[in-house]
């Protein structure tokens, strides 16, 4: 039988690092909010949590790879690009998500995606509400859930 080993959600000695929007702050904002509940239910102490706010989704990665350098166990990104009239939408949305994947390749260290990408204000609404679909608290617990993975996958010497 084969050894299946995955993270808990034991956050009490976890350094946390949040990267959020300024741009769609409605939303953001929310999606914030989500994250922190996500973050004390599982115990992370609000000591061990640096939240950077960037003032567009373009600029996450760049400040994700930062937090990255610092040692946070994982990072948690937050952002709402909403499509417009224009393909400024695919383009931003393409780097934020393209960024933070290399950045967490690179690293080792979990980054997850809490940035919606929606077609109008109410798609994002419904997406970061104050209920189990906030996606800010999702991105929160897989992030969590991430870093513990990753401690126990290491090998202690």
């Amino acid at each position: 039988m084969p050894e299946v080993t995955t993270g808990s959600l034991d956050g009490r000695e976890l350094r946390i690092g949040i990267v959020v929007s300024r741009w769609n702050a409605e939303i953001t904002d929310e999606l914030l909010a989500g994250a922190q509940r996500g973050l004390a239910a599982c115990g992370v102490l609000d000591e061990n949590i640096t939240i950077a706010q960037v003032p567009g989704a373009f600029e996450i990665p760049v400040a994700a790879d930062k937090l990255a350098v610092e040692r946070y166990d994982a990072i948690i990104a937050l952002g709402c690009v909403i499509k417009g009239e224009t393909t400024h939408f695919e383009h931003v949305s393409n780097m934020a998500m393209n960024g933070i994947a290399q950045v967490a390749l690179e690293s080792g260290i979990p980054v997850t995606c809490g940035i919606l990408t929606t077609y109008d204000l109410a798609q994002a609404q419904a997406r970061a509400g104050r209920d189990d679909n906030n996606k800010g608290t999702e991105a929160a617990l897989t992030a969590i859930e991430m870093a513990n993975l990753l401690r126990s996958l290491t090998p202690e010497f």
